[in-house]
């Protein structure tokens, strides 16, 4: 059994801070203090008598998600937070690559017990949380945090936001969604609440809730700003929503100017799953004079661009990556330095822009997908090729009409869990090639 870790090791973080609550949508009590401690105590000795190894949680937005969640945190056993909805196949692979000692709260575990873990080293001790690279899409490699990562940059994002106690969140994005988690710990570090809801942004019983708990910020990517512009969003009607914050890929120039005024503060983010969650922060002041930026590396950590690459340096930067269990036995191997795979350039003031991506990786609706995954899964239907864009997919499929592409898009969007309109399928007479024979997807991108 992992020895229990009292301490978190990061100045006077605790997760959670002692006045940090839970409220549950609906209820009119939250869970706070003692009774918090208390709850999460008695799940975190039933996890403590598991046998050795990481736990799969097939983590939602509910209460006993988060129990686990923290259990787990106090008991130092390492835990991956995941799609709680993933398909058994996905999910049997998984766990026969990590070997778990327990798979939790899934919709379709597979049947029986996790394999075996003969033969298989114990996780690292500074190994705290597991969370997946692609979703549910190829063959996840899963990134490996510490507990000084989680805790670095759950206190840095509380103190770029200004999170008092007095704040309230709801869970408006998924807690296996690192962005989403970031919402949870930033809120619970500073001593915050957090109202946990599986409700999302186009159900009526969201913003009753909102309302009703008087949640004082809203965290969405790109494609949950577009709802609510369709939503017609009126601060007018959920007056005590004072911040809103905007990550998981880049946001319009015109939807930022049109919700920058329906808050007080509006923050644009930047972040990787491996750097924990949010690694840039533009602060609302400077939003009106710093157009296309992210803003500015995050308190404790440190931005350069490298042969026009992004580069971070910081306390919440990964341990690295695991594609077994053995993996997870392995200590830092990054050193605090992360290669974002994206392009970029710094002002003179430290202000950062993103200007593409180095590697072949897209967001949709704030989930990110590799598109060479997605050409092979497509390879059964005739030559294709995929590219990028904001916030959807294009796929060039060679000879489809517009039937065919329609059909495309939603078998994609149910085989990768993501609603079809991400996916903007185009027929293509022929694929343009370079001289190498390879697919030329700069002219692709030029035609986009």
């Amino acid at each position: 059994m992992t020895a229990a870790r009292p301490q978190d090791g990061l100045g006077a973080a605790v997760l959670p801070h002692p006045d940090a609550r839970l409220v549950i949508a609906g209820e009119a009590v939250g869970i706070g203090g003692d009774e918090l401690i208390n709850r999460i105590t008695r799940t975190a000795v039933a996890l403590s008598q598991l046998r050795p190894g990481p736990l799969f949680c097939g983590m939602r937005n509910n209460l006993a998600s988060v129990l686990r969640y923290l259990a787990a945190w106090r008991c130092g056993r390492p835990i991956a937070l995941l799609d709680p909805n993933l398909p058994a196949g996905t999910l049997a692979d998984l766990a026969r690559r990590f070997r778990p000692a327990v798979l939790l709260g899934f919709a379709h575990a597979p049947d029986g017990s996790p394999p075996a873990r003969r033969d298989v080293p114990d996780p690292h001790p500074d190994l705290a949380v597991l969370l997946a690279t692609s979703g549910s899409t190829g063959n996840p490699k899963l990134v490996r945090l510490s507990r000084t990562a989680v805790l670095a940059n759950a206190q840095a994002i509380a103190t770029a936001l200004s999170i008092t106690p007095g704040e309230i969140a709801p869970t408006s994005l998924p807690l296996h969604y690192s962005y989403g988690l970031s919402v949870l710990n930033s809120h619970l570090v500073a001593g915050a609440s957090v109202m946990l809801t599986e409700a999302g942004l186009l159900e009526r019983s969201f913003w009753t809730h909102l309302d009703a708990h008087r949640c004082t910020s809203l965290a969405a990517v790109p494609y949950q700003y577009e709802m609510l512009r369709r939503l017609r969003y009126d601060r007018s009607e959920h007056p005590t929503v004072t911040t809103l914050t905007q990550a998981g890929g880049r946001l319009s120039p015109e939807l930022i100017a049109e919700f920058s005024k329906q808050a007080d503060r509006f923050f644009v983010m930047y972040g990787q799953t491996e750097a924990t969650a949010r690694i840039a922060v533009l602060p609302p002041d400077r939003l009106a004079e710093k157009p296309g930026s992210v803003g500015v590396a995050v308190p404790g950590g440190r931005l350069e661009i490298e042969d026009g690459e992004v580069v971070y340096h910081g306390p919440n930067v990964m341990m690295g990556y695991a594609e077994t269990a053995a993996d997870l036995a392995r200590g830092d191997d990054l050193g605090g330095a992360l290669r974002t795979g994206d392009l970029g350039w710094l002002d003179s003031e430290g202000f950062l822009s993103i200007t593409g991506r180095l590697k072949r990786i897209a967001k949709i609706f704030g989930v990110r997908v590799n598109l060479d995954d997605i050409e092979r899964l497509l390879r059964d239907s005739g030559p294709v090729a995929a590219t990028s864009g904001d916030d959807r997919v294009t796929v060039w499929a060679e000879g489809l009409d517009a039937a065919g592409c329609a059909r495309l898009a939603r078998r994609l969007g149910a085989e990768l869990r993501v609603h079809w309109s991400g996916f903007d399928v185009r027929g293509i007479d022929r694929l343009p090639l370079l001289a190498t024979g390879k697919i030329d997807y700069r002219a692709l991108e030029s035609r986009a």
